[in-house]
């Protein structure tokens, strides 16, 4: 079998590089995460993250080899098994953190919400991927496609799981809006939700409910709710210009830094490297960006170009979520930094997602 030349030339070695350095940089974190000065070891999680780096780049050179286009095809069927395990797990799935998010398959656990994100985007690009009105679209005339998206946001919301749920709306809102929505019409959505928060509010868990109050006054709860943005700000400042050094993290040595190898893992790296450290990595995370918003700009069809946005949006949606919450920015929600922290479903869908950026990028060419 003959391989195009130009499948070669035009792939972006640049975005493989930073996903990869990302990637690699998070196994090293998660590594000091979970190290211990009194046994002089870490735990194995370092260690199977590295194992899901190595699945996750084969599933990579899986997602860039197919050409994009098929995936219109698959959409919905890959949306309706997404669906289906997200109901799983509210009957089978594992409890862990308070939550019910897992699903169990032998030795490794699974969380369908990940996928989701993929498969909420697979959904957007196909259905707007013809031209859409010349005036824009309105409300009315995507009514389908919000009913449909309903499913994998509801059901991520009841396990708990807040942080994913707000990534999935902020997607979809993302692609809609890029796809041609009205200005009008986003206004008018983005006001019916800010109406519909004191509903949601009676909706939500009292953990919940207890991490708006004190991200409002973190020194409501010092010993609760707010401990966790206390502490991620105190290893945070620790840090200060050039960081304590690698395995040297006092606040997360001494365990009072919570999920440190999860959703709090910035808080680890930035005690460790300081200042300085947080600004490369948060240059590499935009250089990602802006490579991959590059890639938006090049497609060479509608399809393309929305796969490649919606792919974009989970990315930055994800640091700004993140970054801010472990700042006290924003509200403590759980959602992991893309890329570092710990979570073989998460970077299996990260890594999935940037070899279809790197897909779009290939076939520009192809008519």
């Amino acid at each position: 079998m003959q391989i195009d030349r130009r499948l070669i030339s035009h792939f972006d070695w640049n975005l493989l590089s930073l996903a990869m350095i990302l990637s690699l940089l998070g196994i090293l974190t998660i590594y000091s995460s979970t190290y211990s000065v009194l046994e002089g070891s870490a735990g194995h999680l370092a260690t199977k993250q590295l194992y899901w780096f190595l699945i996750a780049m084969a599933a990579m050179l899986v997602a860039l080899s197919i050409d994009y286009r098929h995936i219109s095809r698959i959409a919905y069927p890959f949306y309706g098994l997404v669906v289906f395990l997200l109901c799983l797990v509210l009957f089978y799935g594992s409890v862990g953190g308070g939550s019910q998010r897992w699903l169990r398959l032998g030795f490794f656990a699974v969380q369908p919400s990940e996928p989701a994100k993929l498969a909420l985007v697979f959904v957007l690009a196909k259905y707007l991927q013809y031209d859409e009105p010349a005036a824009g679209y309105r409300l009315r005339d995507l009514w389908g496609l919000f009913v449909l998206m309903s499913p994998a946001i509801l059901l991520t919301l009841i396990q708990p799981d807040l942080g994913t749920a707000v990534i999935l709306v902020l997607i979809v809102l993302s692609v809609i809006t890029m796809g041609g929505l009205q200005l009008r019409s986003l206004f008018c959505l983005a006001g019916s939700g800010m109406l519909f928060m004191p509903i949601a509010w009676h909706f939500l868990k009292q953990y919940q409910r207890q991490r708006i109050l004190t991200f409002l006054n973190p020194d409501l709860d010092p010993l609760g709710a707010g401990y966790h943005v206390i502490q991620s700000k105190i290893a945070i400042g620790s840090g200060r210009l050039l960081g304590k050094g690698y395995l040297k993290g006092t606040q997360n040595q001494l365990d009072f830094l919570p999920a440190q190898h999860t959703d709090f893992i910035f808080s680890v790296f930035a005690e460790e490297w300081g200042f300085l450290g947080c600004f490369i990595l948060l240059t590499l995370h935009l250089a990602l960006i802006v490579l991959s918003l590059r890639i938006v700009g090049r497609a060479k069809d509608r399809f393309g170009s929305l796969l490649a946005f919606g792919m974009t949006t989970i990315f930055f949606w994800q640091v700004i979520i993140n970054v801010g919450m472990v700042t006290a920015i924003l509200p403590v929600v759980g959602v992991p930094l893309p890329l570092l922290s710990y979570g073989g479903s998460s970077l299996l869908s990260m890594m999935v997602a940037v070899g279809l950026l790197l897909n779009v990028n290939m076939r520009r060419f192809t008519f």
